[in-house]
């Protein structure tokens, strides 16, 4: 027998609270969209990225004047550091390797440098237009299949609410990109694609549980489906922190002594891990319960024996409890 949880946390009495942070976190990020835009590395775009490293004591005024020197006034540079060594991440727009490689020579000569200091990297720009489309097409199937998924194991209006939560993850993890301007590459699109996994297994977890909950219920027995949603994110919450905590682990050692391709994918998933979890609980399940709540069977309830406040209640007394499934 269920006993009753007398301190069960009142995630759903809290959702407008939950879902006006969300609207203003996402409105935020469309700004930032708008305003300030994403910057794509030359992966998408196309371009040259010549990395200069043990460069000494040059400053980046000198780099710059040597650049300019060479009809690469326009690129931007980048101070690094790599193993302890100064250095410079230099983006151009130059797609051909020949020039690229020649002016990248003929500034590193200026400054007294080898062949040895630098590195050029040119990527053309129907190879940027072939990741872009691959990327955007990654997404769009990711979703599809999601929403036929969950559609498939419960129902419709999960899968809609996953995907929303999805999105709302997504865009907040852009929106950081697009205000602090940082580079766009392919291990950052990889790493928004596991977004997407890792958030909606906490989604769907915790959609398990309210289904399960649901299903245990009894004639005579009366709950609203706020409380059998609330009740069911207070049975999962301590696993999905646990999950959380340790998968930020690495993930955060990633972050701090990883090397750049490293760091790239870290940021990310570090951004992409904390909303997943948040949106988990406070976008996904406080819509379905919203939405669940106007279909005649749990308005007749909500309306003669619940409020939203009453968060407290458990399921059916009695019902033996049905584990979920771990994905």
């Amino acid at each position: 027998m269920r006993s009753h949880f007398s301190h069960e946390i009142s995630f759903i009495g809290h959702r407008k609270q939950f879902l006006t942070l969300s609207c203003i976190l996402v409105i935020l990020s469309i700004v930032g969209l708008a305003v300030r835009g994403l910057v794509f590395g030359i992966e998408f775009t196309g371009g040259t990225e010549i990395d200069f490293y043990q460069t000494g004591e040059i400053t980046i005024e000198q780099m710059r004047d040597a650049l300019a020197a060479t009809n690469e006034g326009t690129a931007t540079v980048q101070t690094t550091t790599t193993q302890g060594e100064a250095g410079f991440l230099v983006r151009s727009d130059t797609t051909d390797p020949t020039t690229a490689n020649a002016h990248a020579q003929a500034a590193a000569e200026s400054l007294g440098l080898t062949s040895d200091n630098y590195t050029v990297t040119t990527i053309g720009p129907d190879w940027g237009a072939d990741t872009t489309r691959s990327s955007l097409m990654a997404f769009g199937v990711a979703i599809l299949l999601i929403i036929a998924y969950v559609s498939f194991r419960y129902e419709f209006k999960m899968s809609i609410t996953a995907v929303i939560a999805l999105i709302h993850d997504l865009v907040i993890t852009l929106g950081v990109y697009a205000w602090f301007q940082i580079d766009i590459s392919p291990n950052v699109i990889a790493a928004l694609l596991t977004i997407m996994g890792y958030s909606l297994y906490d989604t769907v977890v915790e959609f398990n549980r309210m289904n399960e909950n649901a299903k245990q219920l009894r004639d005579g027995v009366h709950h609203t489906y706020f409380e059998i949603c609330n009740f069911s994110i207070n049975e999962v919450i301590v696993r999905t922190i646990n999950t959380t905590i340790v998968t930020l682990v690495p993930v955060v050692c990633m972050l701090a002594i990883g090397g750049a391709t490293l760091k790239d994918f870290a940021f990310a998933i570090l951004v992409g891990e904390i909303l997943g979890t948040y949106s988990s609980f406070a976008v996904a399940s406080p819509l379905l319960a919203i939405w669940k709540t106007r279909e005649p069977k749990w308005a007749k309830l909500e309306a003669k024996y619940g409020s939203a406040a009453k968060t407290t209640a458990t399921p059916a007394d009695g019902a033996e409890k049905n584990e979920p499934k771990e994905g």
